[in-house]
């Protein structure tokens, strides 16, 4: 979304008002064409607000005529109309292309790294295995390799049943599933105490494998 947002205000687009008594008719003929609007705001009864791109704008002269609408342009915004604005400040225009150019940059790293599934393995030591595996605030994006990050944990990390890592934009979301503690295994074969927590005397026993034995101190 932020890079649709930055991507629009570099390209440029408009802030349009469309009037008229036929307006759904007008957004329905406007989606038939692949044309897209957004920030959609309904102003009255017969009239809204709404955004589109520059190229667009030529296109919906024809369907204006159409649906018997009115379109006035309202605002025009983008680094097309600011160079014009600023068009003789030449270091202001110059400081501005290299802003939206680290923006850009800047948005090929993971910069946040969310966890969740853990419940009995702290944050803190699964952002040590994360960066240990290659995977930290500030990688490139490009470098990260998931399948491998995922396989090298699971084998050296017995607490991890399962791991899951799910990049979009500048985000990392990682979902864990713990192992459970494998329970203690009782040979039935060997001998052993059975001992009682409370004071009693035993009356009677019934062997349900093998022969009961009582034994005498």
């Amino acid at each position: 979304m932020i890079l649709k947002r930055i991507k629009n205000f570099c390209l440029g687009y408009l802030v349009i008002e469309i009037e008229g008594f036929f307006i759904e008719r007008f957004f329905n003929m406007c989606a038939k064409e692949k044309i897209r609007l957004w920030g959609t705001k309904r102003k009255n009864k017969i009239a809204v607000t709404t955004k589109m791109s520059i190229d667009d704008f030529r296109q919906i002269r024809k369907i204006a005529k159409e649906t018997n609408s009115r379109v006035k342009i309202k605002k025009k915004r983008g680094i097309i109309f600011e160079i014009k604005k600023y068009k003789n400040r030449k270091v202001f225009i110059f400081l501005f292309f290299m802003l939206v150019l680290s923006i850009f940059a800047l948005s090929n790293f993971i910069w946040n790294i969310e966890i969740t599934g853990n419940e009995q393995i702290s944050e803190k030591e699964l952002i040590e295995v994360l960066n240990k595996n290659g995977l930290k605030q500030g990688s490139l994006k490009m470098k990260i390799d998931s399948k491998k990050i995922i396989e090298k944990i699971r084998l050296e990390n017995e607490k991890i049943s399962w791991i899951g890592i799910d990049i979009k934009g500048t985000n990392a979301k990682i979902t864990i599933s713990e192992a459970t503690e494998k329970p203690e295994i009782v040979d039935e074969n060997e001998y052993c105490d059975i001992v009682s927590t409370k004071e009693g005397i035993i009356t009677k026993v019934n062997a349900i494998n093998r022969n009961s034995v009582s034994k005498r101190r």
